[in-house]
């Protein structure tokens, strides 16, 4: 992966001065976390499902192994790959206080081992098999409902994220692609483009901003992203962690990462 330029957060969790006002070591401890449309929510080792309510992450009443949230709205799978629609829930309050219930799609794929919510409305995720999924804004927007017309996408990846106008993902091999002409109504895209470099997860922000880890632990950005070039135009690595990158996100300029033993991290970008 080529790198132009290198970011060095000190272990005192301080960004260089010019590139970020303030860094806070949230409390908790997690393996997966997620930032889309002003909420930020996570899962830890034990598959327990957060959300953030104001400093605190604060424990809801189901058990899941990913988490996402975006103009897509709630969206988790469990550890059996079923997929749930969360229709509400209270921040304000504890595990089970105000967690509506949830809505398990029943209709194929039914099934998928990751999911996304942070396209224009549509859902998006992959398979066991690495199979690529989508399901358009007017369908999600009428979930659940008795039958689900999901978009099969040529292609396979194990990770797949997408943004307002594009779509990322990486295969078994760490291989980056990128699906452009992504919109609420096709959110098959145009065909997938590969991006150099290796990844091991990928993150595209509700602004189009994106974020990867690779399988070293080490944290990326893709600067140059717009709407007329949303492929960029190179890598920037950063070092947000002391001890190696777990997983990463982005919203409303906080860059949210989950470090290799759990601590996270929120930094003003």
């Amino acid at each position: 992966m080529k790198v132009f330029q290198s970011i060095l957060l000190p272990f005192s969790c301080q960004f260089l001065p010019t590139l970020a006002l303030n860094c806070v070591v949230m409390s908790g401890s997690l393996k997966q976390i997620d930032a889309g449309s002003g909420l930020v929510v996570g899962v830890n080792d034990q598959n327990e499902a957060f959300v953030l309510n104001n400093t605190a992450f604060r424990k809801i009443c189901t058990s899941l192994k990913r988490f996402s949230v975006g103009p897509a709205g709630l969206l988790g799978v469990d550890a059996a790959d079923k997929i749930f629609k969360v229709l509400a829930v209270a921040r304000e309050v504890g595990c089970c206080g105000g967690c509506s219930p949830l809505v398990i799609a029943s209709a194929p794929p039914s099934l998928l081992k990751q999911v996304d919510a942070g396209g224009d409305q549509i859902i998006s995720g992959v398979n066991v098999n690495d199979d690529i999924f989508c399901l358009n804004m007017d369908a999600n927007n009428k979930w659940p409902s008795s039958s689900f017309p999901w978009v099969s996408i040529n292609g396979k990846l194990k990770y797949y994220s997408c943004g307002p106008y594009s779509c990322w993902g990486v295969n078994s091999a760490d291989q980056i692609y990128i699906l452009k002409d992504v919109s609420s109504n096709a959110c098959s895209g145009s065909g997938f483009v590969n991006i150099p470099g290796l990844l091991s997860m990928i993150e595209v922000a509700t602004d189009g901003s994106v974020f990867g880890v690779n399988s070293q632990g080490n944290l990326y950005q893709r600067t140059g992203v717009t709407r007329a070039n949303p492929a960029g135009t190179d890598w920037i690595s950063m070092v947000a962690c002391p001890n190696n990158h777990k997983h990463v996100s982005f919203d409303l300029g906080f860059l949210w990462v989950v470090c290799v033993d759990g601590s996270i991290r929120r930094f003003t970008l």
